[in-house]
């Protein structure tokens, strides 16, 4: 296990706290988590200069692939009066929310509340009335960001300071599938109620670039599309369409909705089945079968005047994934290729892109 960015901004506050006490320090600093429990936070360095105490603590994601791994988290604190509130604010390397939806308003440094609620429960340890001024900084915490979700969030200029527990569990998948829900709840609080769910990043240009998707409208799933539609379903969104890849989203109209290879795989399967369904040869069946991707098989298809049948597969992995979720919301389906060619759609797809955004798709 490793510990969050809120913990390490929570140590480094209550080590500068204790620094501008000229207190002595041990090469730890001990803070309390929500939990109740208490946590030992290795320190990097402490220093005092003039009016201010300083601490830096290593950020340690233990066996988890977070990407704020080794970086250091700074605080500087002062003290502004013998009686009142803790003020928190984020400095060189701590992102600004700009966009609506978050945890944290617009305007203000990107620390979530828990980790707010640590920095202050830490620093009272010391200070348990004075009014503190404490700023949380991070080095290279700007360019870090920029391979993070957070431009995408409206979070600019650094990174965002989390942790709800304090502790990095390494459970890189359910963390993963936890990082895209602010997503979602952005695209609610900017009222879009029908929203495109895109496996990575080519689908979501191709959305926002080919049919000017406000970037707020588009949720990026990752390999988890039948956790992201449960969780619209459960915020109530109204319609969603599936935009990807035939390789990736072919595998929801065969009832897979954890699409990694690891976990199931079955695209060509799916697409030679549908092929015998309508008909075609067995020289052509096998034909497909050889292809080694679905792009190129579905390429063939529509080469030999087959397009329909991937219309069809589009058609089916909507109706696989309004079934997922009870019928609670409406699903359309756009299927692609590398290019952003689209190949595969049905009427629910059509009709809604048609109704909201750019219409520039030939033969659409």
């Amino acid at each position: 296990m490793g510990y969050t960015t809120g913990s390490c901004a929570a140590g480094a506050a209550k080590a500068a706290c204790l620094v501008l006490i000229d207190k002595p320090l041990d090469s730890a600093i001990e803070i309390p988590l929500p939990s109740g429990e208490r946590l030992n936070l290795p320190l990097k360095w402490t220093e005092k200069e003039n009016v201010w105490g300083k601490a830096g603590i290593i950020k340690d994601a233990g066996d988890d692939p977070d990407i704020t791994h080794g970086l250091e988290i700074q605080a500087r604190v002062r003290l502004i009066a013998e009686k009142g509130e803790i003020h928190i604010r984020g400095g060189k390397g701590v992102g600004t929310v700009t966009k609506r939806g978050l945890q944290v308003p617009v305007g203000q440094c990107a620390i979530n509340p828990v980790p707010q609620q640590m920095i202050q429960s830490a620093v009272r340890e010391v200070f348990p009335v004075e009014e503190i001024e404490v700023w949380i900084e991070v080095p290279y915490g700007e360019r870090i960001a920029r391979q993070t979700l957070n431009p995408r969030l409206g979070i600019l200029g650094g990174i965002s300071i989390l942790g709800t527990t304090g502790i990095v569990r390494p459970m890189s998948e359910e963390a993963f599938k936890n990082s895209i829900l602010p997503e979602l709840d952005q695209a609610l609080a900017y009222d879009h109620q029908t929203l495109i769910l895109t496996p990575g990043h080519y689908s979501f240009r191709t959305a926002a670039e080919k049919l000017g998707v406000p970037t707020e409208a588009i949720v990026q799933t990752s390999n988890f599309i039948g956790f992201i539609l449960e969780e619209a379903a459960y915020r109530k969104v109204e319609k969603v369409i599936l935009l990807g890849h035939i390789g990736k989203l072919i595998k929801v109209a065969g009832g897979i909705f954890h699409t990694h290879n690891r976990v199931a795989d079955a695209r060509m399967e799916i697409l030679v089945a549908h092929a015998a369904l309508q008909g075609l040869s067995l020289d052509k069946l096998i034909r497909l079968s050889e292809f080694p991707t679905t792009e190129g098989a579905a390429t063939e298809l529509i080469a030999w005047g087959e397009q329909s049948i991937i219309h069809k597969i589009a058609a089916l992995a909507s109706k696989r994934a309004m079934e997922h979720v009870q019928g609670r919301l409406q699903v359309g389906t756009v299927l692609t290729l590398l290019d952003g060619s689209f190949i595969g759609w049905d009427e629910n797809a059509r009709h809604w892109i048609q109704e909201k955004w750019k219409w520039q798709i030939e033969g659409f």
